[in-house]
């Protein structure tokens, strides 16, 4: 306790107390010394002062007012002084009144008079003190004021204040709301910061033509460009989080066509968003799609899973690996990861053992979906209530080359599932599809399309499971995805590599097509196959021109964009449903279900038994023709391709 009390007396300001007692002698002698020495004589106004003074002070101790670092000092700080002065004046207005002598009292107008000068003073020293901190660092004339009164202030024992050099970058902040404030006065601050705000841009007529932080409000108009040159604005920074896509591909486009760099300040990107705290970044790539996250989860899907226990088939890809996370918020029973890649697999369990201890039980099964044996060991040990089947070759232009994998895996590793889900009474089974499936033109599209058609078949037979299908676009960030390669293709300098400048693609993220993928399982009633509302479809060309302008280059300039045609199985759109006029609503806004008419288990049983014949001749020629048949809408992509700028996806992606 002793050492305490040291601490907090060693830390006593008392340069500050000697100016509070300069300032309080001041006020005595203008008011007590001067205006009133026709009611109090000498004696009495210096008894007045000592009263005064020992309770202001007094209070001033018991409130920590001299151990504050005012340098720092907030608007609590101020209203913690003005309390302890409020309290030193009703302690003297009682003394003044209860206890001395009529004789030695001092009017009340009095007694106000030099608490609220005395007040006004101190509080005024305080102020500029801090101002002169704040913007001691300044290289002009008023900076050299401010350090020199705050030389005086501290007696000449100025701690030393970090002066910038010419090379901080001037930067204008888009956006004067609460967020874009917030980083002018980080920035400001900050005087090692490779930053300085020199303005901000926003629409609010209320702000604009005025000051924050000493910086203008400019408006939001066709003279921005030429306003932020007569500040040498060299960078901008977005400053809006709650601006709507639309709108932050305008203002993108807009000063990225002006020639400024372009960050944002915001929280990282929805993958990686575990750092609750915005801070300034680079654009993500993945945010030049400028599309908004889509969020559809809802607390009965988080219900629906609750004191499960749940298997997920291909539980260490991209896909299962974010199932299992996301799962793993909802109280599960169990979890149990099955993979034949051992790799994903381990690092996911990890993953969330760290983060989840022993709240959850996390099993690890390596094994493949074609191994049935395998499985249904599983499925005996476990007994899932549900299952999720994310287990696929996905890799299009390898599936071509490996057509026979490409089936026994994706077909024939979902008939195992479904029908060991039926065996096994799992009560929900979820099977992950694609937009490929949709008329599909490669081998991965129809394996996945007559992997709809076994759920939906079995749908109608099944008396124990309830099945449905999720269908969505591409996802970013995956493996073998195209913004990872897009930038290792700009790391390495050079060239990117587009298969035709015209290609378009839906896109989503792995957290929303997983919470998808959930949610619409939830909600399944039998045999469903659901799809997402993912917006417009995005040229890819466009993709990789901001990405190469985002990385400070010009396309075709100083990166060149090579087209090398279209590979095997490649088409040029995707499509999202197979018969767009059946499409219907769920209760999820964002969610809709296609209801296709199930083939009878028979004919399945045939287009199956024509697929397993085909496999056994070991020739992928032949197992893509049995494919082709077993799929009716499976067509060469050559025929697809050249009909596809009458399609309303590339129409769209063109507007």
């Amino acid at each position: 306790m002793k050492k305490y009390k040291g601490i907090i007396f060693s830390n006593i300001r008392w340069s500050l107390i000697a100016y509070d007692i300069i300032v309080a002698l001041a006020v005595y002698i203008f008011l007590l010394g001067h205006n009133f020495t026709k009611t109090l004589n000498l004696e009495l106004t210096i008894v007045q002062a000592v009263l005064i003074t020992c309770s202001t002070f007094i209070f001033r101790f018991l409130f920590n007012i001299y151990t504050q670092v005012w340098r720092y000092g907030g608007i609590q700080s101020y209203i913690k002084i003005l309390c302890s002065d409020a309290c030193a004046f009703m302690v003297h207005f009682a003394v003044n009144r209860l206890i001395l002598p009529d004789d030695v009292r001092i009017p009340l107008e009095m007694t106000v008079s030099v608490f609220c000068l005395d007040l006004l003073g101190v509080l005024s020293i305080r102020m500029v003190y801090r101002y002169a901190y704040k913007f001691g660092n300044r290289q002009n004339t008023l900076g050299k004021i401010l350090r020199f009164l705050l030389s005086v202030a501290t007696f000449g024992n100025l701690q030393p204040i970090t002066i910038p050099d010419n090379k901080q970058i001037k930067v204008a902040i888009i956006g004067a709301g609460s967020v874009g404030i917030n980083l002018a006065e980080e920035l400001l601050q900050n005087n090692s910061s490779a930053y300085v705000p020199v303005c901000f841009v926003d629409v609010d007529k209320e702000k604009i033509g005025r000051e924050i932080h000493y910086l203008p409000v400019l408006p939001e108009d066709d003279v921005t460009i030429a306003e932020l040159e007569r500040y040498s604005v060299q960078e901008v920074i977005f400053a809006f989080p709650t601006s709507s896509a639309e709108k932050r591909k305008e203002l993108y486009d807009y000063y990225r066509k002006a020639g400024y760099k372009i960050k944002v300040y915001d929280y990282p990107s929805v993958e990686n968003a575990n750092n609750k705290k915005r801070h300034l970044r680079e654009f993500d790539p993945e945010e030049l799609l400028f599309r908004k996250s889509i969020i559809v989860m809802n607390d009965n899907t988080k219900a629906f899973y609750k004191d499960k226990i749940i298997l997920i088939t291909g539980g260490g890809g991209s896909i299962g690996s974010e199932l299992c996370r996301q799962i793993a918020k909802m109280n599960p029973r169990k979890i149990v990861i099955l993979d034949v890649y051992e790799n994903g697999a381990y690092d996911v369990q990890q993953e969330l053992r760290i983060e989840y201890g022993s709240k959850i039980d996390i099993r690890v099964e390596i094994v493949s979906v074609t191994n049935k044996k395998g499985l249904e060991r599983v499925f005996e040990e476990h007994h899932p209530d549900i299952v999720l089947n994310a287990a696929a070759h996905k890799h299009v232009p390898l599936m071509e080359k490996n057509c026979i994998e490409a089936i026994e895996n994706n077909v024939f590793g979902t008939l195992n599932t479904v029908e060991l889900c039926e065996q096994y009474g799992v009560k929900r089974m979820i099977m992950v599809s694609t937009d490929k499936a949709v008329n599909p033109t490669n081998v991965m599209g129809a394996t996945k399309r007559m992997c709809e058609m076994i759920v939906q078949a079995h749908s109608a037979a099944s008396k124990t499971t309830t099945f449905s299908t999720t269908r969505f676009g591409n996802v970013l960030g995956s493996a073998g995805s195209v913004i990872p390669l897009f930038k290792k293709q700009i790391a390495r300098g050079g060239p990117i590599t587009i298969t035709d400048k015209r290609i378009i693609r839906y896109f989503m993220t792995i957290p929303e097509a997983s919470q998808l993928v959930l949610t619409s399982g939830a909600m399944a009633k039998n045999g469903e196959l659901f799809v997402l509302d993912m917006g417009s479809p995005v040229k890819i060309l466009d993709l990789a021109v901001n990405m190469i302008r985002l990385s400070g280059m010009e396309p075709e300039k100083d990166i060149e964009i090579v087209e090398t045609g279209l590979r095997p199985g490649e088409k040029l759109y995707e499509e999202l449903l197979v018969k767009s006029e059946e499409l219907g609503k769920t209760e999820n806004e964002l969610i809709f279900v296609e209801r296709d008419v199930p083939l009878p288990i028979e004919e399945i049983e045939e287009k199956l038994e024509a697929l397993r014949t085909a496999c056994a001749t070991h020739s992928d020629k032949e197992a893509k023709l049995a494919l082709m048949k077993a799929v009716p809408t499976f067509k060469k992509p050559e025929v697809v391709n050249a009909e596809a700028e009458k399609q309303k996806e590339m129409q769209e992606a063109r507007a």
